[in-house]
């Protein structure tokens, strides 16, 4: 199960970039609320945020066939799911002895929208409120992150020292709008979240060298990082690189691991839920 559900979300990530859609690059907005499930009121998380909202329907609400049914409604007639993944912690005994251990399952679903089903009842679609979905301001992400590394300006690139913790920044005038200096910052922060007395991510202290595989997937991991905390901050418009080279190093790379996009964005969760103050479980099971 684990190995297919690997190679569906990988296959959906795929397909939009061959498309020529960069997941990690769709704009969307916390006000109108984050994808989440419209029996148990859970947001998506991860890798799931990028799929459901690259589906660009207008209701933020999702459910599976059996909730669908539940309600009393159906899926309409010809409609495709998209592919969602949780993660789902075994307990396993250990080879001659007593003791147990707790392994990491992904487990996979397919999911509707709201707008793809008809005839539900008693499903309210969650008010987008909650913590997880109320926008904030960028200075205000910035000025309330824990353990905030030092932000110095002055310089011809940004930039995060793994060595002296800190985020190099060119000066703010040299930006052309105040999101795009923000949209930049947050993507050395999310760096900076893998140094050993934050998240003690490996990505960040075995990326050795440019092209490397640590490398580029710490590079992928701040990028989806950046476009979560951008989502926060409702920064619509960011400047990429989203040339066909870019597009063709990112799908050889996913074609060549299945598991890299994946676990670049449950990472990416984890360093954007630190940057926000926030803790979540690691499960993503929306569907309880």
């Amino acid at each position: 199960m684990s190995a297919y559900a690997y190679e569906r979300i990988t296959g959906q990530i795929i397909t939009l970039l061959e498309q020529g859609t960069v997941p990690w690059y769709k704009p969307w907005k916390a006000s109108t609320g984050w994808p989440r499930n419209l029996v148990t009121h859970k947001p998506y998380r991860g890798i799931n945020v990028l799929l459901l909202h690259c589906m660009m329907y207008e209701s933020p609400c999702w459910l599976t066939c059996r909730q669908a049914n539940m309600l009393g409604g159906t899926v309409k007639k010809g409609e495709k799911a998209c592919p969602v993944v949780f993660w789902k912690r075994l307990t396993v005994g250990e080879k001659d002895s007593t003791e147990e251990r707790q392994i990491p399952l992904l487990r996979y679903y397919s999911v509707f929208n709201l707008a793809q089903c008809e005839g539900l009842k008693n499903g309210q679609p969650p008010t987008p409120d909650s913590t997880a979905s109320s926008p904030s301001k960028p200075e205000d992400i910035v000025a309330n992150m824990p353990q905030k590394p030092a932000i110095k300006d002055g310089f011809t690139k940004a930039f995060y020292s793994l060595r002296e913790d800190y985020v190099g920044m060119p000066a703010r005038e040299q930006f052309s709008r105040n999101e795009e200096y923000h949209a930049t910052l947050f993507h050395e922060l999310v760096h900076s979240t893998g140094h050993e007395s934050r998240l003690n991510r490996s990505t960040l202290a075995e990326q050795a060298s440019y092209g490397s595989d640590p490398y580029c997937k710490e590079e992928l991991i701040a990028e989806i990082g950046a476009a979560f905390l951008c989502g926060q901050a409702e920064i619509s418009e960011r400047m990429i690189d989203n040339s066909a080279a870019y597009v063709a190093e990112w799908l050889k790379r996913m074609k060549d691991d299945k598991k890299l996009i994946v676990h670049a964005a449950a990472q990416a969760q984890r360093a954007a839920d630190f940057v926000l103050g926030r803790q979540f479980e690691e499960s993503e099971a929306a569907h309880d």
